[in-house]
């Protein structure tokens, strides 16, 4: 499409917005009480970027992955990372066929979905995290010399328990710059926790909000919706006000950040229905777009400096 008038009035484009909407609601009737969380993996599925999602044992992260896939009515695999879980287990590989006669055929590894769920992938070794970082940043998979396409839409969405470091592998820096956002579930409060008792729905009574194409259609209008050059030096500026200049910051946001802050804070104004980019898509993305490429240094973490509030202060 040469624009985003071009692609506003195809026939389904309606439909995809309000499925959007749609979708959004249905996630928030199983994962009850976590708006913030629910926004962001829609606004981090429409941007067509992939999700860290945080938080402790028992709040809901594969759950709102496994909705998330249900509304889009995707392919879905999950992956439970273990220690000896082998890049091959992710990617596939060659296995042979009792044919006659036999003879050796690519079998697809579960990253051939749209929708993956990488379960508690710190618990991955780093070699077998690492067969998640082409995938994740070309779409496509090389094994035996070839190279092999991903699904279209195609999304990663990892969990992992923050406060649990035996038996974990921190993921390196290059790969945490290939997630979009970083989602944070918290703990719910006696009120959430109350509703929850009382029941919630599951996501195998979710219906399709969303379509691939739907999906495929908001991807390619949230690349295009107009951002002034006031928002695009706003952005610039406090991806440079959160580098190593400040003593508190080791390792501070990527080009690739800044290109991911502007595609949420897109993301974010399509679906409420603007028609650019504001203050307060940037500063209601900042945070979950952000957060995870600040790497503090020994100062900053004696000093108990967050993320968070370097990146508020940024933007003040």
């Amino acid at each position: 499409m040469d624009s985003r008038a071009d692609i506003t009035t195809l026939p389904g484009w309606k439909a995809a917005l309000e499925g959007a909407a749609s979708l959004r609601t249905a996630l928030g009737s199983v994962v009850v009480g976590q708006d913030e969380a629910c926004d962001q993996l829609v606004w981090c599925a429409v941007a067509g970027g992939h999700a860290l999602i945080e938080g402790v044992p028992g709040v809901g992260k594969t759950l709102l992955v496994r909705a998330l896939a249900r509304g889009l009515d995707a392919s879905y695999a999950r992956i439970q990372c273990t220690p000896d879980l082998l890049p091959q287990d992710i990617t596939g590989g060659e296995v042979l066929r009792s044919t006659d006669p036999p003879a050796f055929s690519y079998l697809e590894g579960p990253l051939f979905h749209n929708v993956v769920l990488a379960d508690e992938i710190n618990r991955a070794t780093p070699r077998t995290q690492s067969a998640f970082l082409e995938a994740m940043e070309e779409r496509t998979v090389t094994a035996l010399g070839e190279t092999r396409p991903l699904p279209d839409p195609f999304l990663v969405a990892a969990t992992q328990n923050p406060v649990e470091f035996e038996g974990t592998f921190p993921l390196p820096e290059a790969q945490l710059d290939r997630f979009l956002m970083r989602i944070t579930i918290p703990t719910p409060e006696s009120a959430t926790v109350v509703a929850l008792l009382k029941g919630t729905a599951s996501p195998e009574e979710m219906g399709a909000s969303l379509d691939a194409a739907g999906l495929r259609m908001l991807i390619q209008a949230c690349s295009e919706l107009p951002a002034s050059e006031e928002i695009l030096e706003r952005i610039a500026a406090v991806v440079a006000a959160l580098g190593p200049d400040d003593a508190a910051i080791a390792l501070g946001p990527s080009p690739r950040a800044a290109q991911g802050w502007l595609a949420a804070a897109r993301a974010r104004a399509m679906l409420r229905g603007g028609v650019c980019v504001d203050d307060e898509d940037l500063e209601a993305t900042a945070v979950p777009v952000l957060s995870h490429r600040i790497g503090l240094t020994f100062e900053g973490r004696a000093g108990n400096a967050a993320p968070a509030d370097l990146i508020h202060g940024a933007l003040a």
